[in-house]
């Protein structure tokens, strides 16, 4: 008996034309999360994909330790919305089928359940019909396991028979993250803190097939080496499900204190934020993204009004993408706990946007009131903005590491 993983994919199945291209997309993915433990061979199985182990991999508990590593990467790709490890029989004479399921179940489970057997019958030239096969294995599980009954309006356990190329047989599916596989959808420029939510707003737009690329902006010496790595090791960590993010991290200070020393106090943050959506757009030509993300929430902090983030885009030429905007901090912080993010987000290392705060900022502006009051900033603000992106550093974060590069063509 050989063993494997049958995986099934949500939405895709969904897709016309294009369904073979995100499959492709969704196999690269699949390839990337498992290198380094040999090459299995991935084929495509009506509406699955089935990954064989290694011919290196040889022994039932050498089996089992690869399988139990491989469906611990895959709960990380994007795509994939359920991980089966399953018993592959090449012989299909429904005595075996329902012997060795009997088999499986004994090996599986350690105590009695109720439960119910599910016939999928993609080779349509097997002489029985799925009812007929699901029957016939049920009965077969009732007469050798003990303990177990039948339930087929609320089983304790599903039990699958799957008729393809081979027959699989399984009882246990692990969840994957759903969405689709990430480079379907495009690229964007995440406008990346160390806050809680704009990790889980690049995570929420790479489950939707977005590469993401990320800009920090860091005020040193009023923020700390420790709130950049903060921020990087937050990259990092999104990136276990959106793939390599490359990180740039802005010099912000000269900005910031311009615009502290030449503007009123009360527009401080949007025009702030106005500056970041300018230097976030020419980062964002730099990596080849159409569009931008932001963690932005109505109604959360001050800039985060609707008249504030309307000022904020006037500046963009670029869509900006706000996923958690309707969301209440609770749904973001139960995403941040689920993606992990959220213990290095309270970390207490402060970004720029939290030095350079106004006592009393305004939540209502007027766009004619911003601009006027940037006025000052005129003279030389396109200056400090093409030195801050040209003495930009760049980092590239993997799920285990981060390290420094000099450009994006090394990234």
């Amino acid at each position: 008996m050989k063993k494997g993983i049958l995986i099934k994919y949500g939405e895709i199945v969904l897709k016309g034309i294009n369904r073979a291209q995100f499959e492709n997309v969704l196999i690269k993915d699949i390839h990337i999360a498992l290198r380094g433990m040999d090459e299995s061979a991935i084929r495509k199985e009506q509406g699955r994909l089935y990954i064989s182990l290694p011919e290196s991999v040889t022994g039932e508990r050498e089996a089992d330790e690869w399988i139990q590593e491989a469906c611990r990467r895959l709960q990380y790709v994007f795509g994939i919305l359920r991980i089966c490890p399953v018993d592959v029989l090449e012989e299909d004479a429904i005595e075996i089928i329902g012997r060795k399921m009997a088999e499986y179940v004994k090996r599986e489970f350690d105590q009695g359940h109720t439960f119910k057997v599910i016939c999928k019958r993609a080779n349509k030239h097997y002489p029985m019909n799925s009812m007929e096969v699901a029957a016939e294995v049920g009965a077969m599980v009732l007469d050798e396991v003990e303990g177990w009954t039948v339930n087929v309006h609320e089983p304790e356990v599903l039990l699958y028979v799957e008729l393809r190329n081979q027959v699989y047989i399984y009882g246990k599916e692990i969840a994957g993250p759903g969405g689709l596989p990430v480079g379907t959808g495009g690229k964007s420029t995440l406008l990346l803190s160390g806050g809680i939510d704009s990790p889980v707003a690049g995570w929420m737009m790479a489950r939707r097939g977005i590469r993401l690329s990320a800009v920090y902006f860091h005020a040193h010496p009023y923020t700390s080496e420790r709130a950049k790595e903060k921020v990087l090791d937050l990259a990092r960590i999104v990136s276990r499900y959106s793939g390599p993010i490359p990180v740039y991290v802005i010099p912000f200070t000269e900005i910031q204190l311009a615009i502290y020393e030449r503007c009123h106090h009360e527009k401080l943050t949007i025009i702030m934020r106005r500056m970041m959506m300018l230097i976030a757009e020419k980062i964002a030509a730099k990596e080849g993204s159409d569009s931008l993300i932001t963690g932005e929430n109505v109604g959360q902090v001050a800039s985060q009004t609707l008249a504030s983030m309307f000022c904020t885009n006037a500046v963009c030429t670029l869509p900006v993408y706000r996923p958690v905007i309707a969301f209440d901090k609770q749904e973001i912080v139960e995403i941040a706990r689920k993606i992990d993010t959220f213990e290095t987000s309270i970390l207490p290392y402060e970004d720029c946007c939290t030095i350079f705060v106004a006592k009393h900022p305004t939540t209502q502006p007027k766009l004619a009131d911003i601009v006027e009051a940037e006025k000052p900033l005129l003279v030389d603000m396109d200056e400090m903005i093409d030195r801050a992106v040209n003495d930009a550093e760049l980092y590239l974060c993997h799920p285990d590491s981060y390290k420094k590069v000099n450009n994006s063509a090394e990234a």
